[in-house]
């Protein structure tokens, strides 16, 4: 029996009596592993703040959610690398650039996994970042405003996927292309030729961005690597600090069918990274300037929040063939997915999606391993280690399909598997199975507060569920994925909530509230306004015509804007509101929008100034609004803008009728 069939044997059994319990769904049983307290113990009282923050991608909603745990509830969302019409966000021209890509501008991305900033590796509340798969950038979002300030496209890549973790004091964030695709080595251009020379022509990427204390990222090197395919990665910690790994699937560098071409080795490899050996590469002069042209956007804090983009034509790569000691393969069963490394240090987790067992490799081994030169082999200049050197154990039964690991601090891991639809609790030291709880269904990833880092808080585990039938009311088709939060601070998991999560929440993260809190930001001060159209007082308010452009620059305050009677625009004229909110006061912002609009509204914060670019098509008289409930005259909040034929003698004017 060929190795296939072995796979199509051993999985086709379990696959159908899964399938048959998502058909059937859980009629009798909405409540399994809930425990009888589990609404006092996620409820949060009128008034009452939740304990963490949850951070959750919102996958092909290109967004960040923001969740507060334990409630479930749905705080806000952070607009990033998709267009959002409830603030203006790549609409606004303050806000477009950071739209902006070596492709031009794209209005959509898939972000799949948040990352928070660390200090002495623990989450220290200063920054979340997350990746695009799809067009490959990394955002960078502050957490005193919760707006995106920076974003930078990774070049030679396809498919950032395994990004953007981050070293335990942030001095890197990492980035790994999913999807080889051919360069040369020359000039390293995604190159025209058959698909069916893969194996010779394929390539992937692993980037390393370096951040600055001020959070300004660069890409400091490439490495090149085999033309696997990519998937998730963690940097190392405590005694393995220095150290990134990232899986890989793929070692067959099939280019079709990959669900069976793909799936044939026994084992595939995670890729483990000495970033340090290559950063000391990097400041020696040692690899090659190579063409990479990448767009870097960001917020121009200086003058008043306006976004600048910048094209960055190379990026040095650092070639394993050449460089000794860059990087290592740990051999790994099968099609792993995720890779965690424990609190400790110590400890490396896979996820193989068809792996049986969960492997646990030793760093300490694997050091050991390096030093004796106990390769298998090697691919592509990198060494690949002894699997039986390498392991320190593998927990057995562990589920169907374990992607995901994460880590409670005290001594426990926690797996998804996606097919079983459970989460499995293992004990490190001893790599045994201890306890096990269904999810509704088909968990990708896991989340715990800190979970990721060297000080987990082992309170909350929350699933994030792929599929969600006979969880909530029926919306058609199309449903919202499910996130499950599990009580994990006893010996026994317990289910304690279901709530929906928007888009395809691919990974999250949880921090402690207290973290984040008291660096908010709560409005901006008009003093420190730099934006070259702001006015900071009505007196201030006018409009002026520069060609066929009219610049208006307008006030909004409790209840009305100035000027709100305008005059003297004329069809085919490029109109831009300039608008600055004068309130001072927290949690009082501003909408605008204007009849014939084709592209959003702003929604304009406390001191800010927002820009507004309408092009009327034809004459008339069009009104325009605050779209944000502000007071008790909300409604009085509103104003026109007259419009006369093109060539006509109107002049400007305007006023507010005093």
């Amino acid at each position: 029996m060929n190795t296939i069939h072995k796979i199509i044997g051993t999985w086709a059994l379990p696959l159908l009596v899964v399938s048959g319990v998502l058909l059937a769904g859980c009629q009798n049983g909405q409540q399994i592993g809930s425990s009888d307290d589990a609404a006092s113990k996620v409820y949060v009282a009128p008034g009452e703040h939740d304990e963490f923050y949850g951070f959750f991608s919102g996958g092909y909603n290109g967004q960040l959610g923001i969740y507060g745990l334990p409630s479930g509830r749905h705080l806000f969302t952070v607009p990033v690398f998709s267009q959002a019409p409830v603030n203006g966000y790549g609409y606004s021209e303050e806000t477009k650039a950071m739209l902006n890509t070596s492709h031009g501008f794209v209005p959509w991305g898939d972000a799949h996994h948040p990352e928070l900033s660390q200090t002495n590796g623990e989450t220290d509340g200063r920054w979340i970042f997350i990746n695009e798969n799809n067009t490959p950038r990394v955002a960078r979002i502050g957490l005193d405003d919760f707006k995106t300030q920076e974003i930078i496209e990774i070049p030679n890549s396809a498919g950032n996927h395994a990004s953007p973790f981050v070293t335990p004091n942030t001095e890197y964030i990492s980035a790994a292309t999913r999807f080889s695709i051919p360069m040369d080595d020359k000039d390293m251009q995604n190159m025209d030729v058959p698909i069916d020379s893969y194996k010779e022509n394929f390539r992937g990427t692993l980037s390393f961005i370096k951040v600055s204390d001020k959070g300004k990222m660069n890409i400091d090197f490439q490495i090149l690597m085999p033309g696997f395919d990519y998937d998730l990665s963690h940097a190392g910690k405590g005694p393995s600090d220095g150290w990134s790994f990232f899986t890989s699937y793929n070692s067959e560098e099939a280019n079709t069918l990959l669900e069976i071409n793909a799936s044939k080795n026994d084992k595939d490899f995670i890729a483990a990274v000495n970033w340090k050996k290559a950063a000391e590469y990097v400041k020696q002069g040692k690899g090659t300037m190579m063409p990479g042209e990448h767009v870097r956007n960001y917020i121009d804090h200086e003058e008043g929040g306006i976004a600048k983009s910048e094209t960055i034509e190379e990026v040095r790569v650092l070639d394993p063939r050449k460089l000794d000691g860059l990087v290592y393969f740990l051999p790994t069963p099968k099609s792993p997915h995720g890779v965690d490394v424990d609190p400790s240090g110590k400890y490396i987790v896979a996820g193989g999606k068809l792996s049986t067992v969960i492997p646990v490799h030793s760093f300490a081994k694997m050091k050991k391993a390096i030093e004796n030169e106990e390769f298998e082999g090697e691919v592509m200049g990198v060494p690949v280690l002894n699997y039986d050197s390498i392991l320190y154990g593998e927990v057995e039964n562990p589920g169907l399909g374990p992607l995901h690991t994460e880590f409670d601090g005290k001594g426990n891991a926690y797996t998804t598997a996606f097919i079983s639809s459970e989460i499995v609790k293992w004990d490190i030291e001893k790599t045994e199975v201890v306890d096990r709880i269904n999810t509704y269904y088909s968990p990708g990833h896991l989340m715990i507060p800190g979970g990721d880092s060297q000080k987990p808080d082992g309170k909350y585990l929350v699933a994030l569920n792929k599929i969600t039938k006979d969880r909530y009311l029926p919306t058609g088709p199309e449903m919202f994925h499910s996130a499950q939060l599990i009580d994990i601070s006893g010996e026994k998991m317990k289910l304690l909530l279901d709530f929906p999560t928007e888009g395809e929440p691919h990974y999250a993260q949880g921090i402690a509230a207290e973290k984040v809190i008291e660096n908010q930001k709560r409005f901006y001060k008009l003093e420190d306004n730099g934006h070259p159209d702001a006015i900071t007082s009505e007196k201030q308010a006018r409009v002026e015509r520069d060609g066929n452009e009219v610049h208006i620059y307008m006030t909004a305050i409790r209840s009305h804007f100035t000027p709100d009677n305008i005059e003297g625009v004329k069809v085919g004229d490029e109109v831009y509101f300039h608008i600055t909110n004068l309130e001072q006061d927290w949690d009082v912002p501003h909408g605008f929008a204007i009849k014939g609009a084709n592209n959003a509204e702003l929604l304009i914060m406390p001191g800010e100034t927002l820009s507004f670019k309408w092009e009327p098509q034809k004459e008339g008289v069009f009104p325009f609004y605050c779209t944000d409930f502000c007071s008790a005259l909300h409604q009085e909040m509103q104003g026109y803008v007259r419009v006369s034929p093109k060539g006509s003698d109107v002049e400007i004017a305007y006023g507010t009728g005093q």
